[in-house]
């Protein structure tokens, strides 16, 4: 977190030094401030930073990526004559513990077109999600700890 508080401040020093005050001179600030606090950190021998921020654009992109294939599959069932759809409700056992982690991880999952996140057990062991397209329920428990799980514990990590 001081990281990138660290780095806000260089995007702001940067406008202040450069006395042009555009959103896209800020960006540019913060982009050299993330270089600047990479540099840092590599030559102090740790680079958590960067790797946290890495971490968090792939979780964003697979996110995006989901999001855009879950919605076209929802809009190809809804203008297809023929409805493919198989509901089920899928219990998925979580290998997350904190309730930050099964929290955005709920939300992932809730925000992607075609899934739902119901419920979580007592003992925060198990998510149970409603799909709309249920092939095999071993492939969508997959599916989700490979994908979803997998991105959201490395950004926790």
């Amino acid at each position: 977190m001081k990281w990138l508080l660290l780095n806000l401040m260089l995007g702001l020093a940067w406008l202040v030094l450069t006395t042009q005050w555009t959103p896209l001179n800020f960006l540019i600030g913060l982009l050299i401030g993330f270089l600047t606090l990479g540099l840092v950190q590599r030559a102090a021998g740790r680079a958590t930073y960067l790797r946290k921020v890495q971490q968090i654009i792939a979780l964003t992109g697979y996110f995006l990526w989901q999001l855009v294939v879950a919605n076209l599959r929802v809009a190809y069932d809804v203008l297809a004559p023929v409805q493919s759809m198989r509901p089920a409700v899928v219990a998925v056992p979580l290998d997350l513990r904190g309730e930050a982690q099964i929290s955005l991880l709920a939300n992932l999952i809730s925000l992607t077109p075609g899934t739902l996140s119901l419920d979580v057990s007592p003992d925060r062991r198990t998510l149970y999600v409603h799909t709309m397209h249920l092939s095999s329920r071993e492939e969508f428990v997959a599916e989700i700890k490979n994908g979803f799980e997998r991105y959201v514990r490395e950004v926790f990590a």
